[in-house]
């Protein structure tokens, strides 16, 4: 089961790869942490984005997408340049992609919690959320197996 986890930000998707085998997990080293929008009203820039973010998928053998969702509206909505990418991320065929609410994280992490502080993960500070969301992901499908 691998798993990129996604927070996008403004006009960035962060993210971080997590697999796990036979219950062991493993934090994927990745050529790209993080990919930039500069203009949402380009088409060939999203088309851009979306063929090198799901070749990226690809060269690293990822099953799912998990984007971290983002409110519609209020204080901290998401803008329309996130949601932009976020379509270009769920039309990449072949790939699970599950946008997962804050209350689904906030319940998944307390049934199962994180076996490692984030710190002693070894990724950067930006990357950790995209972290907790492919962990929960992760969680949510090892669990609905059963």
């Amino acid at each position: 089961m691998h798993t990129c986890g996604v927070e996008i930000k403004g006009s960035e998707v962060l993210l971080c790869l997590l697999s796990k085998e036979n219950d062991v997990f493993d934090i994927r080293d990745v050529r790209q942490t993080r990919f930039v929008l500069s203009d949402a009203n380009d088409t060939e820039e999203i088309q851009k984005f979306h063929r090198d973010f799901k070749k990226l998928m690809e060269d690293y053998q990822v099953d799912a997408i998990a984007i971290k969702a983002r409110p519609h509206k209020g204080k901290f909505a998401g803008g329309a340049v996130g949601f932009k990418m976020e379509a270009a991320l769920q039309l990449i065929t072949n790939l699970d992609v599950h946008i997962i609410s804050a209350t689904e994280m906030k319940e998944q992490l307390k049934r199962n919690p994180l076996p490692i502080e984030f710190a002693d993960t070894g990724l950067k500070k930006f990357q950790e959320q995209a972290f907790m969301t492919a962990y929960v992901d992760i969680m949510l499908r090892t669990y609905a197996k059963q």
